[in-house]
């Protein structure tokens, strides 16, 4: 059976993968839909609570033709049943649609420090918190 580290890696990399999808739905299953989540996207206010949380995603998903993201993580702690991950994001994002005329298409290429909080809930670690900060190189 897997320890929590190994539970708590799953969960983020399956954030990750939700994310790189740009699938709602498997957002949904990692994210805790408790009023105490906070989300905080590079260079926004917070967002408290799972539906201010989610329509944040479907704007982002919706507003993205392609994304890429790898991820290097730097540590992982577990608590009871708290956790937290910290990490560097590098994101590759094309906004808007893609081709090659570059007035309709936007290329961004990002570093994040970010760090992901997650929570023991019946048995099942999920996402009650991610804060996503510009790297400024």
């Amino acid at each position: 059976m897997a320890g929590d580290r190994e539970l708590v890696l799953a969960t983020n990399s399956a954030f990750y993968r939700s994310f790189e999808k740009k699938d709602i739905e498997a957002m949904e299953a990692v994210w805790s839909k408790g009023m105490g989540c906070l989300c905080i996207h590079p260079g926004r206010d917070a967002l408290k609570g799972w539906p201010d949380i989610r329509d944040a995603w479907e704007r982002i998903f919706k507003n993205t033709s392609y994304l890429e993201i790898d991820t290097d993580i730097l540590t992982v702690e577990v608590s009871g049943d708290l956790a937290f991950v910290v990490l560097i994001e590098n994101v590759l994002q094309i906004s808007g649609e893609s081709g090659l005329d570059r007035f309709t298409s936007r290329r961004l290429e990002a570093r994040s420090m970010a760090t992901n909080g997650f929570e023991r809930l019946a048995g099942k670690w999920y996402m009650t918190h991610h804060h996503g900060s510009p790297v400024v190189d």
